[in-house]
């Protein structure tokens, strides 16, 4: 059942409402691409197995209401967007233990007030998208720490 698969994308394929179970044994993932499926309405809680995952992508998941905790287990991702996920009301203060994380895209929020306290634990993030998060009130005293920072859009 497809045991070499490196990439898994679905793009806008509105009917989807649940992810199959098979998935969890394309074990070599390195990139998880789910884009505009705005019916489904569970993610998969086995993340845990996706240990070469570097590429995360949540991109316009209308109806996500938590990210699921498993998501901190994935410690080789470089790279996480969660943008335009509208539904999304926190994030995890778990995604600090993301430490190789280099770009995060968190795009397009208008129901976050304050970023995670312990955003600074991602040491080597160059890339940080907040832009059009609009309900942000503090920011500067939780970017500090992103030394490797380069490019910040808000």
């Amino acid at each position: 059942c497809l045991p070499s698969l490196k990439n898994f994308n679905v793009r806008r394929y509105l009917c989807l409402t649940i992810l199959p179970k098979e998935l969890k044994t394309f074990k070599p993932l390195t990139t998880f691409n789910i884009s505009g499926c705005s019916s489904l309405t569970l993610l998969l809680n086995r993340l845990c197995y996706f240990t070469s995952l570097t590429s995360f992508y949540l991109w316009n998941y209308s109806s996500l209401k938590l990210l699921p905790i498993e998501l901190c287990s994935l410690t080789s991702l470089i790279a996480f967007d969660i943008s335009r996920c509208l539904s999304l009301t926190s994030l995890l203060n778990e995604l600090s233990n993301l430490t190789p994380l280099i770009i995060f895209n968190m795009s397009n929020f208008s129901s976050f007030t304050s970023l995670p306290n312990r955003l600074g634990n991602l040491t080597t993030l160059t890339s940080f998208n907040i832009s059009r998060c609009l309900s942000l009130t503090s920011l500067l005293n939780k970017l500090s720490n992103l030394r490797s920072l380069i490019v910040l859009y808000m």
